[in-house]
């Protein structure tokens, strides 16, 4: 008779619990880490900086804008909506139970193995092509900012090598100092923009853009690639799930703060989206194609020298989400390395710092090796930002539609069944889906449309990895 294999008795321990399991200030299974060393504050700046805010309204907004037009802020709106349910879903999972492994333990714990399998190796592959997206867009307004000063561009691969070196080297040596750097970048990177959008205004007159709430620029057919598009600016939204135990009173803060990034940030965009498109009305053209549309918006508010300053802002954003990522990604590997998927050495941490240094290496390692194939290939960094993002796109779909999906089983499973999440549930994958199958439709050139057969052969090399460990794993009958 065989007996169950290391990963299914991994599973027989219980991961999602009701609440009142908790009043000791467990939170699930226990890792080696730094316990309850982040505050709410600091758990929130892991999503905010793993989606990277101040980056969207100069590299995404402006893809965007070319398909939608002025009704740019109305698909941040649908986006917002569509994040914010698929909050809800992850903030339920995130109320019964807290893990490094984030949304792959949600799913693992709930529906059948493969689908564990299936959510860890997408997530991994979504913070990966993640850091290598935003690695990218670090090199190329690096560049930007080289030209502007002192007309020269820093040489691509050794660029690529420091950012993933120093975001390596942070993660390494304190998950609070981590959080930290990532917070203070960001809020001086959102309110760098936020002054150019009130000088702006105040400049060109107070003025309401009638044009733009009429979306009689919109057509339909462009609708589904936009959304798409501005779907990446939010990805990486959930990922302070991936903290566990790190955060202080992980039950309240990490849900509290999946709810809030997807709200400020989506706020954020609509109201960036507006300003740019009044900012730009009558120079579309120049939104679409600006290598740095802030930067001629600070031009035309008066104050030209906070435009490089913005700039500045976004390529140390962009190495913000770089070492957010690397933290995310690393704590995935410690979970699937828990379960069995990887070697136990990625869940090892050190005894000074209490933080996974094998797996950040290899997490660091992973997101500079796409990115500088890429570059000896010929790419810029702009062109990584767009054709690894849309990758990731795709990880990080699979990985909230499943636990959409299991959402509904995992509170039957704790006596919390509730019939208007369940509704919540269904509908949030039946959104999913269309994203999906826009996402599809929108590839419009043949490297575009390779990325849904590349990340397809992923997953599949995954599942097969997934059944040699599983099957290694099973003791030899007697």
């Amino acid at each position: 008779m065989k007996g169950k294999s290391a990963l299914s008795e991994t599973r027989t321990k219980v991961e999602v619990y009701p609440n009142e399991a908790y009043t000791n200030g467990d939170a699930g299974e226990k890792f080696d880490l730094h316990a309850g060393v982040l505050g709410p504050v600091e758990t929130l700046a892991q999503s905010v900086s793993a989606i990277a805010p101040s980056t969207s309204p100069s590299l995404t907004i402006p893809l965007v804008f070319a398909l939608a037009g002025g009704a740019t802020w109305f698909v941040y709106l649908l986006a917002t909506i569509a994040i914010f349910m698929i909050g809800i879903c992850v903030s339920r999972f995130a109320r019964l139970s807290a893990s490094p492994g984030s949304l792959y333990t949600y799913t693992a714990s709930t529906l059948p193995p493969a689908f564990g399998a299936i959510a860890a190796w997408a997530l991994l592959l979504a913070y990966i092509a993640t850091g290598a997206s935003v690695a990218g867009g670090a090199l190329y307004y690096s560049g930007v900012l080289g030209q502007q000063m002192i007309s020269w561009s820093p040489p691509a691969i050794p660029a690529l090598i420091l950012v993933c070196l120093v975001a390596a080297y942070i993660a390494w040596r304190d998950v609070k100092l981590s959080a930290e750097t990532m917070l203070w970048i960001e809020a001086i990177s959102v309110g760098l923009i936020g002054i150019v959008l009130i000088a702006l205004p105040i400049k060109l007159g107070f003025r309401f853009d009638l044009e733009q709430f009429r979306l009689k620029s919109m057509h339909f057919s462009g609708l589904g690639p936009a959304l798409v598009l501005s779907i990446f600016s939010f990805v990486g939204f959930e990922s302070a799930t991936t903290l566990g135990g790190e955060a202080r009173e992980p039950l309240k803060t990490i849900p509290r703060a999946v709810l809030q990034c997807a709200l400020l940030s989506g706020v954020f965009f609509m109201l960036c989206s507006y300003a740019e498109v009044m900012g730009f009305r009558g120079e579309a053209g120049q939104l679409s194609s600006s290598t740095s549309p802030l930067h001629l918006l600070a031009n035309k508010a008066g104050i030209s020298l906070l435009g490089t300053a913005v700039d500045f802002g976004a390529a140390v954003s962009m190495f913000a989400c770089v070492l957010a990522c690397t933290n995310a990604a690393a704590r995935v590997l410690m979970r699937m390395a828990r379960g069995g998927i990887l070697p136990r050495i990625f869940e090892r941490t050190g005894s000074k710092h209490r933080t996974p240094g094998a797996a950040i290496v290899l997490s660091a390692a992973l997101i500079l090796l796409p990115a500088a194939a890429m570059s000896l290939r010929g790419f810029a960094g702009s062109d990584m930002y767009d054709l690894l993002g849309s990758l990731s796109v795709f990880g990080f779909l699979t990985a909230y539609g499943l636990v959409a999906l299991a959402l509904p089983f995992a509170r039957r499973a704790v006596g919390q069944h509730s019939h208007l999440l369940a509704a919540v549930s269904v509908a949030t994958v039946i959104i999913i889906l269309l994203i999906g199958v826009f996402d599809l439709r929108s590839a419009a050139d043949p490297l575009h449309a390779r990325i849904p057969y590349i990340y397809l052969v992923y997953i599949s090399l995954g599942l097969a990895w997934y059944a040699f460990s599983r099957k290694k794993a099973l003791p030899v009958e007697a």
